[in-house]
């Protein structure tokens, strides 16, 4: 099983794909471009100050708003490794996934952790914070694979023998 350690980032409730890139930087030609500008309307400084590997840790509704594809390649670029949130809008789940950004539901963990502690993700198992283990569900075999290729058009190139 995959697993990995990284920095939280901790955002609230109903973080919309508004928040997450804003309607006026969808004109800028590449996601490169436009992940300057993530999360710019809550936390202006946030997209600078995130690394490769870190973890977004959110409350309810995680997502909600457009379904721009935008959103999840953006915080994909800016280096996060999954989100962990009580829930996601349905789209914005898919449109994660399809993109091969990971996505974790959890209702307990926000709760408890703090900004710019470290936890430890065990794919399908559990998240590990300070000691104390937080159950995962398994997410289905078919959008592991996915995942693994590094989005859907990846996956589906590997199935039909065309290479990633």
């Amino acid at each position: 099983m995959e697993q990995f350690t990284g920095k939280v980032w901790k955002l609230g409730d109903d973080i919309d794909t508004d928040i997450i890139i804003p309607t006026e930087y969808l004109a800028l030609k590449t996601i490169e471009d436009m992940k300057l500008y993530g999360f710019s309307p809550l936390r202006p400084e946030l997209a600078a100050q995130i690394g490769v590997g870190d973890v977004i840790v959110a409350g309810k509704n995680f997502g909600c708003g457009s379904s721009r594809e935008q959103a999840p390649e953006v915080i994909k670029a800016l280096g996060i490794k999954c989100i962990v949130a009580k829930s996601f809008a349905r789209i914005f789940f898919r449109n994660s996934i399809n993109n091969g950004l990971l996505l974790i539901e959890q209702p307990d963990l926000y709760d408890d952790v703090e900004e710019g502690d470290r936890v430890t993700v065990t794919v399908n198992e559990e998240i590990d914070y300070k000691g104390k283990k937080y159950p995962i569900a398994s997410l289905p075999e078919n959008l592991v694979e996915i995942l693994q290729a590094g989005g859907l058009v990846k996956a589906m190139r590997i199935q039909n023998g065309l290479g990633g």
